[in-house]
């Protein structure tokens, strides 16, 4: 039995659904290398130019904002001392031009002395959209898992 145009169109929207979750995964998995060596131009251009990054130490609203937060005085001190910013696979549900992605991320820094260690676990929800063909971050949403319910919901509304 030969396939029908039927299967070719499943075919398909498998294929596209596929190729979002794999450029929202690069887009995402680019974050860490970004920020850890400093590129503030490359962390910004993951958001869209009115995105918003909430994590529990602020919020900053637009691309600007972002980009110099990796300029700042703080975060420069944490790469000038050795950290890494690690993402782990995420859960990736896309709805068109639209999607969201939930996962955990792990701040490991150096400890000066060769040793290294995991400064802090954060649930991460991370909204985006898809602007000319191209995935960008909407808005990152990122509690530290530190046994308050609102991380504990970020993960969790992801995977219902």
């Amino acid at each position: 039995m030969a396939p029908t145009a039927e299967d070719f169109q499943r075919l398909v929207e498998r294929v596209e659904a596929l190729e979002a979750k794999i450029a929202i995964n690069d887009l995402i998995t680019t974050y860490g290398p970004a920020v850890d060596s400093g590129c503030a131009e490359a962390v910004a251009s993951l958001w869209t130019e009115d995105g918003v990054y909430d994590v529990d130490t602020g919020v900053m609203n637009g691309s600007k904002a972002i980009e110099a937060m990796v300029r700042s005085k703080a975060h420069q001190s944490w790469i000038g001392g050795g950290c890494g910013h690690l993402s782990e696979p995420l859960h990736v549900v896309v709805d068109g031009d639209t999607a969201v992605a939930t996962g955990h991320t792990q701040l490991v820094i150096h400890n000066g002395d060769g040793t290294f260690r995991v400064h802090r676990v954060t649930a991460n929800r991370w909204e985006l959209v898809r602007q000319d063909g191209a995935w960008k971050v909407a808005k990152r949403t990122g509690r530290v898992l530190d046994g308050r319910p609102e991380a504990r919901d970020l993960l969790a509304a992801g995977v219902q």
